[in-house]
């Protein structure tokens, strides 16, 4: 390997530590040869739901040279979110810890739009684009051929060292970097507790994931009325879902994140059964004014709080 590109990637990767972010590895832009028949049969069944936008740029999902004139590097980062705290009333309907902060979209691009000028101030002349969950690229495809960790069962990337309570994000460039050669090797093994523990049987086979029956997508992307055959199965959940990271083993080894902005509203955990029940306008915006929360509106949380009651 040539010593610069090596060098390049030991400084982005420093870079990447200092602002914050768990983890970064760099895989060369490439085809997703592996994950493309994988996507087509996970569309053509439709496990993607009402989630139409999954349809979408079916070839620049596979290909981040499609997305970026030039891509030859794709730097794939980490930034944990793990938070210990709970909510105080285990009656009140729960939220994802992923959302008890400020919107990670905003958090994660200042991130990686900081980490671009230092390469460009180290490299040169590079372009690049910034992706956070919000354009078609395969995230866990990218952040497992970087060498972050594994998808497990539940379809989640997981670190042997940190678990699975981490955003993931990239920035596509096109320049030349040192490599990461060795993706990391599946660590489930014979595990199903996350099988076993979905409310909904989302995880219809291990590592395949029916998007269409997964809380997550009921509560936050369907914007029809919650199918009926779902109530009572959604264990309490009004935004999100954290049942099968809460019962992967290697999630014992998750620590607390130290990102100011993720920590939770001061309203948010103390907040109980009947304060949900009776929540306002007002109040959703004063406790998720920054929040990812705001994705499923006033209206979308209200419909969550009446299916858990009715």
């Amino acid at each position: 390997m040539n010593q610069n590109l090596y060098k390049y990637s030991q400084l982005i990767k420093a870079e990447a530590q200092r602002l914050g972010f768990m983890f970064c590895g760099i895989a060369k832009a490439d085809f997703l040869k592996e994950e493309a028949p994988r996507l087509e049969n996970w569309l053509q069944q439709g496990r993607h739901g009402e989630m139409q936008y999954m349809e979408n740029h079916f070839d620049k999902r596979l290909d981040p040279r499609l997305l970026v004139d030039g891509a030859k590097s794709v730097i794939s980062l980490a930034l944990n979110y793990y938070n210990d705290q709970q909510q105080t009333d285990p009656l009140a309907p729960k939220i994802s810890k992923y959302a008890y902060g400020l919107d990670y979209h905003e958090v994660i691009k200042e991130k990686l739009r900081e980490l671009l000028y230092f390469i460009q101030e180290q490299i040169g002349d590079v372009g690049g684009r910034a992706f956070v969950d919000s354009a078609p690229v395969l995230d866990k495809a990218w952040a497992k051929r970087a060498g972050l960790g594994w998808v497990g069962k539940n379809s989640n990337l997981i670190n042997k060292k940190n678990g699975s309570f981490f955003f993931l994000a990239e920035l596509i460039v096109d320049a030349e970097l040192g490599y990461d050669v060795a993706p990391t090797t599946d660590h489930c093994g014979t595990c199903t507790r996350c099988i076993d523990a979905c409310p909904t049987d989302a995880i219809v086979a291990p590592y395949v994931v029916d998007g269409s029956r997964c809380i997550s997508y009921l509560t936050i992307e369907l914007k029809n009325n919650i199918p009926t055959e779902f109530k009572g199965q959604t264990d309490n959940w009004m935004f999100g879902c954290d049942v099968c990271q809460n019962v992967c083993p290697w999630n014992r080894f998750s620590t607390p994140h130290h990102e100011p902005a993720f920590n939770p509203h001061p309203d948010l955990l103390g907040m109980t059964q009947r304060d949900w029940q009776e929540i306002t306008q007002e109040t959703f915006q004063q406790v998720f004014k920054k929040s990812a929360v705001k994705r499923t509106k006033f209206t979308g949380l209200k419909r969550n709080i009446e299916f858990l009651i009715d």
